[in-house]
């Protein structure tokens, strides 16, 4: 089955998974730049973690460009949209 062909609320919680999930690698790597826990390269955690969120905001997205949404789950969609749109800005200004 395709991404497009599931309901709105799965797809909101597909993101909302994909974004939090992002943002937690991407909040490790910065911890450890910082604090140098653990010795080893984030270059690929911070791309992971890119990876993630962008793939979390497209899943949104792709739930504001559907047809025929519920009120609420079109403010859950832009909502989530807002926040991962910044907290995706901060972790690429942050690298």
């Amino acid at each position: 089955m395709k991404w497009t062909d599931q309901p709105e609320g799965v797809l909101l919680q597909r993101s909302f998974i994909f974004g939090i999930t992002g943002i937690v690698l991407g909040t490790l790597s910065i911890f450890n730049t910082n604090f140098q826990f653990l010795e080893a390269p984030m270059g690929p955690l911070n791309g992971v973690a890119i990876l993630l969120q962008m793939i979390g905001l497209s899943l949104a997205v792709l739930v504001l460009r559907k047809r025929k949404v519920l009120k609420e789950n079109l403010e859950k969609a832009k909502v989530m949209t807002m926040i991962l749109s910044v907290a995706l800005l901060f972790f690429i200004l942050s690298i």
